[in-house]
């Protein structure tokens, strides 16, 4: 497919002028091939992809709610998605009551005359839990909510939610890209729900450029395989940390012992993702040393990119919520957070057991300066 990039375009006199005319409402022919192979990929009507993650999820949640109305959220969102839910829908008069997405018993007490909309992640970040989707779609549709699951962590290969009555969003940034060098988003769903999201992206401006949307269809392209390749090495990564001496807890739901496991079985095929989450011992400076020690993994934000990143979420992508708001999620300040590449998985093995030797050896070194002062 060639990038068409123009930001608008002549009248050919032909009678077709309402087709494309200008690129502000995301339709050119980029916009439009883009648009479809992600409805094929999530089993919908329609699609639109827009200039970020951020800008489908408020673009979602703009069209489905009004001011006096009421959602349904899981806890400990990604940080974007609860600043824009605690702070910009709460200034519109949309208020929300947060709930685990994992215990359908919980859902009763938290509904009220005025909710609209039941939004969950299929993996949480950054404990990477898993939302028990077939119930929230069987209570959405007993109490006549639209249910909403951001889909970026599971990707289409391990997940249709569409198929269970979801919107989807994604932010394709991630996986769908997969190369980390562009910034987009991407809503699944009904085609009379998709316009009315178009028509909020046109008035917000959150439209996807022609060139990034070229890039986009070009990652897409290879999604299955790195998918795949980095849900192979993530679950051998997760067995390696469970365990590991130095390793206090892993969160990771391929594992067997994970709480989230019997829902990966039924939504994922028993597969985790490419994503992990685990805790040290010996806290924060710990959890920084191994950072520093690491030669394969990027320390950086964001996830999905066919290079592994590795992160503490307390720094990043979760330092908005502060130190209580961390604690209460059950986010520890020495949490690292890891993406998986699609690097080969002995290297990645590897890579960390000489990490974690390097911080061992850096600790008994520590240890005996300290004897050697006191004495």
């Amino acid at each position: 497919m060639p990038i068409f990039q123009s930001a608008t375009y002549g009248y050919s006199g032909d009678g077709n002028e309402e087709l494309i005319g200008y690129t502000r409402p995301a339709d050119s022919p980029n916009h439009f091939a883009l648009a479809r192979i992600i409805a094929t990929l999530e089993g919908t009507e329609g699609a639109v992809v827009l200039s970020s993650g951020m800008a489908a999820i408020s673009s979602t949640l703009l069209t489905l709610l009004r001011p006096g109305e009421h959602l349904l959220i899981q806890h400990a969102t990604y940080g974007g998605t609860n600043e824009l839910v605690h702070a910009e829908l709460l200034s519109l008069g949309i208020e929300h009551t947060a709930v685990d997405p994992a215990d359908p018993a919980s859902w009763e007490a938290a509904i009220r005359p005025n909710t609209k909309v039941f939004y969950v992640e299929s993996i949480s970040n950054p404990l990477i839990g898993v939302a028990d989707l077939e119930a929230v779609a069987a209570f959405s549709k007993q109490r006549g909510l639209t249910p909403v699951v951001d889909n970026t962590f599971a990707t289409p290969v391990l997940l249709t939610p569409a198929r269970l009555g979801f919107i989807v969003i994604h932010s394709a940034t991630k996986y769908l890209n997969g190369h980390s060098d562009i910034m987009a988003g991407a809503v699944a769903g009904p085609a009379d729900f998709i316009a009315m999201v178009r028509e909020k992206m046109v008035v917000y401006g959150g439209v996807l450029d022609p060139h990034a949307c070229w890039l986009l269809q070009r990652g897409l392209a290879t999604l299955a395989l790195r998918v795949r390749q980095q849900t192979a090495s993530a679950l051998a990564l997760a067995q390696f940390m469970e365990q590991h001496p130095q390793v206090e807890a892993v969160n990771y739901p391929g594992l067997p012992s994970s709480k989230f496991h019997g829902l990966a079985q039924t939504l994922f095929g028993g597969f985790g993702g490419g994503v992990l989450s685990f805790e040290v011992k010996g806290g924060s400076s710990t959890a920084d040393a191994l950072l520093k020690a690491l030669e394969l993994p990027l320390i950086a934000p964001s996830l999905g990119g066919v290079e592994s990143l590795i992160t503490i979420p307390s720094a990043t992508s979760h330092a908005a919520l502060g130190v209580e708001g961390r604690k209460a999620a059950g986010i520890s300040e020495s949490l690292i957070r890891l993406s998986v590449g699609i690097e080969g998985t002995e290297d990645l093995l590897a890579d960390f057991a000489q990490a974690f030797k390097t911080i061992a050896n850096g600790s008994a070194n520590n240890s005996t300066l300290a004897q050697l002062k006191v004495s």
